[in-house]
C-alpha cells in the first residue's frame, strides 16, 4: 500500500481511461526502475550462477572435466568443448531456466563440459599444440569412460571448434558420432576485424608475447570491447528501460557478472594461435600439423552441424560456414540464426531458437 501512495495517477478529468492506465503504469515502472537501481547501488548481491548440478570427472593440473547427467534418454553422451581463455565456462550454466547444460540435460543428453581452468604465468609455456594433442585427447577419453559409450558427440563452442576440429582432423581414429560447430571460426580469412588486427602486415605477435609473457585479461578485454565500442553504452540504456522488470534484471547481473570476468591467453598457445590461424589460416588450408600428424578436416566423416549468428562480428557466418565444404561427411548442415556471437548460447534468443536446433539436430543422430 504504502508503494502504491508513491506511484498513484490522480483522477484527471478529460483523459480517456486507456491514457490514463498507461500513465499508471509507466508511473509504476519508474517506481520499480528507482527502486531496483538503489537495490543495485547500495546493496548489491553476487549473482548465482551455475545451478544445474554436476560432478568432476576427472582433472589434470588446472583442467576439469564435469558431468552433468541426465535421464539419458540418448545413448550419445556429448562432449563440451568451450574456448580457452577469454571468459570463464559458467556462461552455458548461467542461470535456471538460462542455461544451454540445463537445456541439453533436460533433453536426455548426459553432457561433459571442458573447463580449461584459468591460466596463469606460470602456464605460458602451455601451446595449442599442447591443448590438441595432450590434454584434449584425455578428456574425451575419459568422457567414454565415464559413460561406458562407444562413441561421444563434440559440441565446440566459438574457439573450442577449431581447437577440437584440429583433435578430430588429426586423430580419424576417434570414435566420434556427430560434431557442432556453435559460432566457431574455421576459415580465418574471413574472421572480420581480429582478421585484420592480427594480420601479420600489422601485428608482431613474437614481439608481443616476448615482451608480455602471457596475454593479460585487460588487453583481452580491450580487443573484445574495441570491437564495437558502443556496446557498454547500448547495454546500460537497455538496462534502463528494463530495470522495472525483476526477471530482466536478474539476467542482467548474471551476465554482467560473466561479462566482466576475462581471462588470460598462456603466451605460447597466443603465439601458435595468432600465427597458425589467423596469419596463415593452416587450418582450412590443410598444411596444419599437430603433435607429427597432418589435421585434414577431411577425416570428419561423421554427421555435422555448423550455426553460424548473422549479427556475430567475432566469428563472422563466413569463417564459419566453410567448416561444412570442407569436412568428409555426407550428412552436414548449416545454419545461420539471428544475433550475436553470445545470443547463439545465452539469453532467450538462444533458449527459443539455437539450443532446440542443436538439441533435435543431435537426438535424431545419437
Amino acid at each position: 500500500m504504502k508503494d502504491e501512495l508513491f506511484t498513484m495517477v490522480p483522477e484527471m478529468p478529460g483523459v480517456p481511461p486507456e491514457v490514463r492506465a498507461r500513465w499508471q503504469e509507466e508511473a509504476n515502472r519508474n517506481f520499480l526502475r528507482m527502486k531496483h537501481f538503489s537495490e543495485m547501488v547500495m546493496n548489491p548481491k553476487e549473482p548465482e550462477v551455475g545451478p544445474t548440478p554436476r560432478e568432476e570427472i576427472y582433472r589434470k593440473n588446472k583442467s576439469r572435466l564435469y558431468r552433468y547427467e541426465s535421464r539419458r534418454t540418448h545413448r550419445t553422451p556429448v562432449l563440451f568443448v568451450p574456448n580457452l581463455g577469454i571468459s570463464r565456462p559458467y556462461i552455458f550454466d548461467l542461470m535456471p531456466k538460462g542455461s544451454f547444460i540445463e537445456h541439453m540435460t533436460q533433453q536426455g543428453f548426459d553432457l561433459y563440459l571442458l573447463d580449461w581452468g584459468v591460466f596463469g604465468p606460470e602456464d605460458n609455456d602451455l601451446t595449442f599444440e599442447d591443448v590438441v594433442t595432450k590434454i584434449l585427447p584425455r578428456m574425451a577419453d575419459k568422457t567414454l569412460q565415464s559413460s561406458g559409450a562407444s562413441e561421444i558427440s563434440v559440441l565446440g563452442y566459438c574457439m573450442g571448434a577449431p581447437i577440437s576440429a584440429s583433435f578430430l582432423g588429426s586423430r580419424p581414429e576417434f570414435p566420434v558420432k556427430n560434431y557442432v560447430d556453435m559460432a566457431g571460426p574455421i576459415d580465418f580469412s574471413q574472421a572480420g576485424l581480429f582478421a585484420r588486427w592480427l594480420d601479420a602486415k600489422v601485428f608482431d605477435v613474437d614481439k608481443y608475447v616476448d615482451t608480455l609473457g602471457s596475454i593479460p585479461a585487460d588487453m583481452v578485454k580491450a580487443g573484445f570491447k574495441l570491437l564495437k565500442p558502443t556496446m557498454d553504452l547500448s547495454t546500460n540504456v537497455n538496462l534502463w528501460w528494463n530495470l522495472w522488470n525483476t526477471d530482466y534484471v536478474t539476467g542482467f547481473n548474471a551476465l554482467n557478472k560473466w561479462a566482466n570476468e576475462y581471462q588470460p591467453f598462456p603466451g605460447e598457445f597466443f603465439r601458435q594461435w595468432v600465427k597458425d590461424f589467423y596469419q596463415q589460416n593452416r587450418l582450412i588450408r590443410g598444411d596444419l600439423r599437430m603433435g607429427g600428424r597432418p589435421v585434414s578436416l577431411r577425416n570428419i566423416r561423421c554427421p555435422v552441424l555448423a550455426v553460424g549468428a548473422k549479427e556475430d562480428n567475432i566469428a563472422p557466418p563466413a569463417c564459419v560456414k566453410p567448416l561444412i565444404d570442407a569436412v568428409g561427411s555426407v550428412d552436414r548442415e548449416y545454419v545461420e540464426l539471428a544475433g550475436g556471437h553470445i545470443s547463439l548460447i545465452a539469453g532467450r534468443g538462444a533458449s527459443v531458437h539455437c539450443w532446440p536446433k542443436v538439441a533435435s539436430w543431435l537426438a535424431a543422430r545419437s
